[in-house]
């Protein structure tokens, strides 16, 4: 059986805390409390986490568009 992206993160993944742990490094960013090296490391973070963020809506949205699809055929 071949597992989709959203299916191979880690059991613990969750859509709203990457929401959050995103939002967090753009309010320590904007803050301007970090040194150079430290915001490139969070933006790479930030944006390692948006890409899951977007794989697991777009595996949702598929989900949903085959259920109201099977429903119109039902």
């Amino acid at each position: 059986m071949i597992m989709k992206s959203a299916e191979k993160l880690d059991s613990e993944w969750n859509y709203e805390a990457k929401v959050a742990e995103v939002e967090a490094i753009i309010a320590s960013i904007e803050a301007g409390n970090l040194d150079l090296e430290e915001v490139f490391e969070q933006f790479a973070v930030a944006a390692k986490s948006l890409c899951e963020c977007e794989t697991f809506l777009r595996e949702r949205q598929q989900q949903v568009d085959l259920l109201i699809e099977n429903l119109q055929d039902s």
